[in-house]
């Protein structure tokens, strides 16, 4: 079923399946395609955030599950905290879906990424949507869930067009310098695959 999401500007991509079938605004795309389904966000459509630090979010970090804050906290633990926990393969499966999720929930759709060793790790990876890409070297700054809280200049995917990948998030802000001011945690809505990965409730 083709669903078109547009944001408050009007702004709207057509989606069919894992990709964009059409681009442009709300009114053309609902008289060219009567029958869609239409979801209309608050705030801004834009191609979505590459965090910039994925070895060291899902490889070298443990994101503790919302039944261990009491002992563990919520953020996610690194260093001698992450080596005094005994860790397997499940419990790093586990984890790097939790961060996934968190990457998400902050408009991510892609993860700069040198090779995943963990196997656990680079299949979450895969089944969450989240599209790694190459780097080369550490990528400097501190690694952080929201990636305007890295230090480093913040980078979008590619831009969303006709025929190209369906990954695109939705913030609930005026334009991209409130954004860059608020930050990746007014997402309301992550696309990847052409599938809704996140929704805020």
């Amino acid at each position: 079923m083709l669903t078109i999401h547009a944001d408050s500007r009007g702004r709207a991509l057509a989606v069919q399946g894992a990709w964009i079938a059409d681009a442009g605004q709300l009114a053309d795309l609902v008289a060219l395609h009567p029958g869609a389904r239409v979801r209309e966000w608050p705030g801004i459509l834009t191609p979505g955030l590459i965090n910039l630090h994925g070895n060291e979010l899902l490889e070298e970090a443990y994101h503790p599950d919302p039944r261990e804050a009491d002992e563990l906290g919520t953020e996610p633990l690194t260093g001698a905290a992450l080596a005094a926990l005994p860790m397997d393969d499940a419990r790093w499966a586990a984890s790097a879906r939790r961060g996934l999720q968190r990457m998400l929930a902050h408009g991510t759709v892609r993860v700069a990424c040198e090779e995943l060793r963990n196997r656990a790790v680079r299949d979450a990876v895969h089944r969450s949507g989240v599209a790694p890409m190459g780097r080369i070297g550490s990528p400097g700054g501190t690694p952080a869930l929201d990636p305007y809280g890295s230090g480093l200049p913040v980078e979008f995917a590619a831009p969303r067009e006709r025929h190209s990948s369906a990954r695109f998030a939705v913030f609930e802000v005026r334009d991209e310098a409130e954004l860059a001011e608020r930050g990746a945690g007014t997402c309301v809505a992550t696309v990847a695959e052409g599938r809704l990965v996140y929704r805020r409730r």
